[in-house]
């Protein structure tokens, strides 16, 4: 069983910002490993005391005590902190140690070179992952072993689904679709919950009705096994409500909006991987956009 896989083994968490503490309450939730193993580090005092009030675990203001009697680091700093991050943490990892990332943009390219440690794992959750149901697309480099790949799926399973790929590109482009993919969702709930306020229903219903749907079509979609065009297709009667709405929406060039703002969220994070690894970005050509290529120097 992967829950195996985490026995005995001992946590430290750098950064313990919102989306380390879903995966910090999804392993102590699942009983995967007990509060006394992991250690917490974060720069301010109170929150610290919120870890150690809500969890029990063990924190520290400072890094490299995560470091220290651990097997497992997992990072979670900002992507503008990582640099500090890594030069303080640079030559305390042992060898048997696994690097674990959740920061965008930082490939395994600047993770390893950073810290001087080849075993290095990078994920791309999502924050549904903070109930559960979230989705983290992950690589492991060639140093990753059996053993600590395991432990990466028990680990991402405690936050929802978890896939593990081959071309470290495809973690880039997670985070265009998948990472920021809540953003968009969120985004398309509010414009359907005032368009019915708009026609007359009180917020807190419209809200409601918006939300069961989304939710509901979701369910359904996944259940059904269908492809989401057949499905749209039983509910689009000819010259009826479903086809009016949906030439509208066709006509204000929904798709295109979409595949241009997934896009752009490529592009940027293809942007802060080389901001990390200390080159400049190319411009993606259109074969690239075409392919899914990353503009790599």
């Amino acid at each position: 069983m992967l829950e195996e896989s985490l026995r005995g083994i001992r946590i430290g968490i750098v950064g313990t910002g919102v989306m380390a503490e879903a995966m910090l309450a999804g392993l102590l939730e699942r009983d995967l490993v007990p509060a006394r193993s992991i250690i917490c580090t974060h720069p301010r005092a109170a929150r610290r005391e919120a870890l150690v009030a809500t969890y029990h675990v063990n924190v520290a203001e400072s890094n490299l005590e995560a470091t220290t009697d651990t097997d497992i680091i997992l990072l979670g700093v900002k992507p503008q902190m990582l640099g500090g991050v890594m030069a303080e943490l640079r030559g305390s990892l042992r060898p048997a140690q696994l690097v674990i990332s959740i920061i965008a943009g930082a490939t395994s390219t600047a993770l390893g070179q950073g810290l001087d440690h080849p075993a290095v794992v990078r994920c791309m959750p999502n924050t549904p992952a903070q109930i559960g149901r979230g989705v983290t697309v992950w690589y492991a480099t060639e140093s990753v072993d059996d053993a600590g790949k395991a432990r990466t799926r028990t680990i991402l399973a405690a936050l929802g689904r978890e896939f593990e790929v081959h071309d470290e590109r495809q973690v880039a482009m997670a985070t265009a679709v998948s990472g920021t993919g809540p953003t968009y969702i969120f985004l398309f709930i509010e414009a359907l919950t005032d368009a019915a306020v708009h026609l007359g229903f009180p917020r807190h219903v419209a809200r409601e009705l918006v939300l069961d749907t989304m939710q509901g079509s979701a369910e359904f979609a996944l259940q059904s096994g269908k492809h989401v065009a057949e499905l749209r297709d039983m509910v689009t009667s000819p010259g009826g409500t479903s086809a009016e709405a949906l030439y509208q929406l066709e006509r204000g060039g929904l798709r295109t909006v979409v595949s241009d703002a997934v896009w752009a969220a490529f592009e940027r994070t293809l942007r802060i991987e080389a901001t990390l690894e200390g080159r400049e970005a190319g411009p993606a050509t259109s074969s690239q956009r075409r392919s899914g290529r990353s503009p790599r120097t």
